[in-house]
């Protein structure tokens, strides 16, 4: 904030110059050696206008501190103080002027360059995906696949499709599993009534031949408050705008290879199969699959606003206050608009941990997630832009066992 301006300015008496030059004439007179009381005498007159001089110069020193005080306290009032703050959620800052309207940061979070290229080492997950095609959801009238996602998430909600399994109802990380890659949807693939739906709204993609199919979006969306309009110039993320919805995956494995430089990939199969082979994988029961790999799932709509700041979107769902608080939890499948309810994913079945809410966040947060993407020794180039979304699964094709309890912090 700019100093108040002072009450009293003293005036400095206009005689100093002059003593300034009286004092260096008297100095500049030759003294007389042989009388001895006149040099006592002027001893004495030079101590006492050196003193002056000491003072006098004090004075003007004084003055010119103080004008430029006023100067400065004159010119703050002139334009609005810009104060900077820390609020919000992950500690983050933002500009308020003098109006106490906040104004958008466009990315002070995010670093303007990527460091050096550090991938040196092996990818030891390189190829590491065990590859199955898409099928026929239904063959004769039969299911042909196990359940599938994205489903309705909506609390109260169970699919049709009987199942004898249970998903992770556990923070992951508590049965051993990590993060072994992340990338986001355009739109929402799950269905969550009254917060991402059929009524949500926002930016709207035109469905062309080729295009990637857009999901559901959040209803919290408002196209006259500006924080949810205002554009966001992107440094790492592509094909990425303010007020759209996207929901994030976090898939999750216990046989990837966590802890290491290699722990994050693209694509993400190659992270979630990392260390474990075909022979193995046959011998596996849906149980057993469904124990050791699972997602966990997030929607935000895009604002630019920093008071919507987090640092760390890299390791998984947001766990802090409501958000991650209300999480459905059952068994699907892989996602994409490459699965229909007519052809489906047989990467089933997987656990799915899934945020009910839709949440704001700010585009430098995920600015910054691409920036942190980029930096693994895989390259995730091919995830720092939004996928098709699948259609919501069918009731049939929807598991039984949507456990709906709340996900407590993880301590």
């Amino acid at each position: 904030m700019a100093p108040e301006p002072p009450q009293d300015v003293p005036v400095v008496d206009e005689a100093v110059p002059e003593k300034k030059t009286l004092i260096a004439s008297n100095m500049a007179e030759p003294k007389n050696e042989s009388a001895v009381p006149a040099a006592k005498t002027s001893n004495a007159t030079m101590l006492g206008l050196g003193l002056l001089l000491t003072i006098a110069a004090c004075a003007i020193a004084m003055t010119a501190q103080l004008g430029s005080i006023v100067s400065s306290t004159n010119a703050a009032a002139s334009e609005p103080a810009q104060i900077t703050i820390n609020t919000g959620a992950g500690g983050s800052s933002m500009v308020s002027d003098a109006t106490g309207e906040y104004v958008a940061d466009d990315g002070s979070q995010v670093p303007d360059d990527l460091p050096p290229a550090g991938r040196s080492g092996e990818n030891t997950c390189a190829g590491a995906k065990l590859k199955f095609d898409n099928t026929d959801c239904i063959v004769n009238g039969m299911t042909a696949v196990g359940p599938q996602a994205g489903a309705n998430v909506t609390k109260g909600y169970q699919g049709d499709m009987q199942v004898d399994y249970a998903p992770i109802t556990d923070p992951y990380y508590k049965k051993g599993l990590c993060p072994v890659n992340v990338h986001w949807h355009l739109g929402a693939e799950h269905l969550s009534v009254g917060e991402y739906d059929e009524n949500g709204d926002g930016p709207q993609i035109e469905q062309v031949d080729g295009g990637i199919r857009q999901g559901h979006q959040c209803t919290s969306f408002d196209a006259e408050d500006p924080k949810f309009t205002r554009p966001y110039q992107w440094k790492y993320c592509k094909f990425m705008e303010v007020g759209q919805t996207y929901e994030v995956h976090w898939p999750h494995s216990a046989v990837g290879a966590c802890g290491t430089p290699n722990q994050y990939q693209t694509p993400f199969y190659d992270g979630v199969f990392c260390n474990l082979d075909m022979e193995t994988f046959t011998t596996l029961t849906p149980s057993q699959i469904a124990s050791n790999v699972g997602v966990q799932a997030q929607v935000f709509v895009v604002v630019n606003d920093e008071s919507y700041f987090w640092p760390d979107l890299m390791r998984g769902m947001i766990v802090d206050g409501e958000m991650g608080s209300d999480v459905a939890k059952y068994t699907g499948s892989t996602t994409g608009d490459a699965r229909s309810n007519e052809r489906c994913s047989p990467y089933s079945p997987i656990t799915w941990q899934v945020d009910r809410k839709c949440h704001m966040i700010s585009a430098s947060s995920f600015d910054k997630l691409c920036y942190d993407m980029l930096q693994q020794r895989d390259d995730m180039s091919g995830d720092v832009f939004p996928h098709g979304s699948r259609e919501t699964v069918a009731d049939e094709l929807a598991a039984n066992n949507h456990a709906n309890r709340f996900l407590r912090t993880q301590e």
